[in-house]
């Protein structure tokens, strides 16, 4: 039997057990039958089970006759995680990456994942070599155009936050690193780890831990404010915080221009925190570019329960969400709360946190492409209230599809692999073409859940044509005139420097 037939099965069983039981359907779904049908229409199974379970909260006898049937339906629509994930040569390299190089317009220009190529770098006499807490934390405060501060390999503990003072230049950033991934740990027992406020600083090779013992007290490894165009950070492994990267506008100024690139970006735990949960949360600043990241295990356990693995929204325009690993949990994907991968628009902002100070359009002309979202019991990719959205060459496994909702959103969806939904609602627009769902692959959720190693090679579209921008693949492997959809365009898988984590 279909889905949406056993969709309609259960919700049927729950209202009459529960009208033949207390009378009190109207607890679990809305009480208007027209508001039920275009629930029925627009939300997935899962959006209705979550939505019941909620309705059920503070009605003990309810919850007592009717949360273990919820629960077992649960378990058939949202399957579980399949052991250990592949990073599939994304995330935080295992050897230092080539300097950044910047555009004639002062943007960092990503490095192709063909060329994550271990290289040495070599002594010099702008680099600064830093052996404690307080030297690491002064160096912040004197810093200057063209230095390297190097942190020597150790462990650092930090109760205040690193604030810079002072910027570089596209020709000469300031850079902080480590001499290679893994020898510097930087922990820290503060709301935000290191403040951005000034240009043109890169932050590499290093690993940022969150060690408070209240998950509301660690908010941000790194927040960029303001005046800190082109901050780069690449090839970290960042954990336990609620938001690992946060960037908005300070002053009237914004923080344009940066770039997050093989990064990994996780958490330990579910996050026990009221407060909101989104791993890169971009608001107001223009031509961010997110990729080669793996961002996983963003569990909100408290408060409303939602969590994204990244958005950009609050009025900033042309951002790029590409060739990323995106894993909403590693086990138990049922767990309460509401998880979505990327987006473009988030929840919305209000009007007082953006760039124009209105918020009519939350992000113009975004792209999310080439990306591998999987075990999202929400939206594997949402566009809200943005415009002009490229979504093309995505694999979403195991998630709610894609959802284009609230005007002015309008998006391109295109030689995507959907295992979900792929919907327009509340006046949302969409130009849909070449998508292919994931139930038409042969194999059946084991051939699904494969995608996370190698693409389905009979679903070429010779017809097709790879679309502006968007020519080479999750791997960076060019795309050929023979076009495949989903993010990788070759049975030969990438690279696959370690796993993601697996919470406990």
């Amino acid at each position: 039997m279909r889905w949406p037939f056993r969709l309609l099965a259960c919700v049927g069983v729950l209202v009459l057990l529960a009208g033949a039981a207390l009378g009190t359907a109207s607890v679990v779904l809305d009480q208007d039958p027209r508001r039920m049908a275009q629930a029925l229409q627009q939300r997935t199974p899962g959006e209705l089970l979550r939505h019941a379970q909620r309705r059920l909260e503070g009605h003990p006898r309810l919850e007592w006759l009717l949360l273990p049937l919820l629960r077992t339906a649960q378990a058939h629509l949202e399957r579980p995680v399949p052991g250990l994930l592949p990073a599939l040569g994304k995330g935080q390299q295992p050897q230092p990456l080539a300097p950044v190089r910047y555009g004639e317009r002062g943007g960092a220009v990503p490095l192709p994942p063909a060329q994550a190529q271990a290289v040495v770098a070599e002594p010099s006499a702008n680099d600064v070599l830093l052996y404690s807490e307080g030297e690491i934390a002064a160096a912040f405060q004197r810093a200057r155009p063209g230095q390297r501060l190097v942190i020597a390999s150790g462990r650092y503990r930090f109760n205040t936050p690193l604030r810079t003072r002072a910027g570089g230049t596209a020709w000469a950033p300031i850079v902080v690193t480590a001499q290679r991934p893994g020898a510097v740990t930087l922990e820290f027992h503060t709301v935000e780890a290191v403040s951005v406020a000034h240009p043109y600083w890169v932050f590499e090779n290093l690993h940022l831990r969150g060690t408070c013992g209240r998950h509301e007290e660690c908010e941000h490894a790194f927040h960029v404010v303001g005046a800190a165009r082109s901050t780069v950070l690449r090839n970290n492994l960042i954990e336990d915080f609620n938001a690992h990267v946060k960037v908005n506008g300070q002053g009237g100024q914004w923080p344009d221009d940066g770039l997050l690139q093989f990064n990994t970006l996780r958490n330990s735990t579910p996050r026990q925190t009221h407060k909101p949960v989104t791993l890169v949360d971009v608001v107001g600043a223009s031509g961010w570019q997110l990729t080669d990241n793996v961002i996983a295990n963003f569990v909100k356990a408290q408060g409303n329960g939602v969590s994204f693995g990244a958005f950009m929204k609050g009025g900033g325009r042309d951002g790029r969400m590409e060739r990323n690993l995106v894993i909403c949990t590693t086990q138990d994907i049922s767990q309460r709360g509401t998880r979505a991968g990327l987006s473009f628009g988030g929840g919305g902002t209000e009007a007082s946190y953006c760039r124009d100070g209105r918020c009519e359009v939350e992000h113009e002309a975004g792209l999310v492409a080439n990306n591998i979202v999987a075990h999202c019991n929400d939206s594997g990719i949402y566009v809200f209230r943005s415009r002009g959205t490229g979504v093309a060459h995505n694999t979403l496994i195991n998630t709610g599809g894609v959802e284009v909702r609230v005007p002015p959103a309008d998006a391109r969806v295109q030689f995507n692999i959907v295992e979900g939904r792929i919907r327009a609602r509340d006046g949302g627009v969409m130009q849909e073409a070449d998508n292919v769902p994931g139930s038409a692959l042969p194999g059946g959720r084991e051939r699904i859940d494969g995608l996370l190693l190698e693409p389905a090679e009979p679903l070429a579209h010779p017809r097709g044509a790879a679309l502006p921008g968007v020519a080479a693949d999750f791997c960076g492997t060019p795309r050929t005139a023979s076009v495949v959809p989903g993010a990788m365009s070759s049975r030969v898988p990438c690279a696959q420097a370690g796993t993601t984590a697996r919470a406990p």
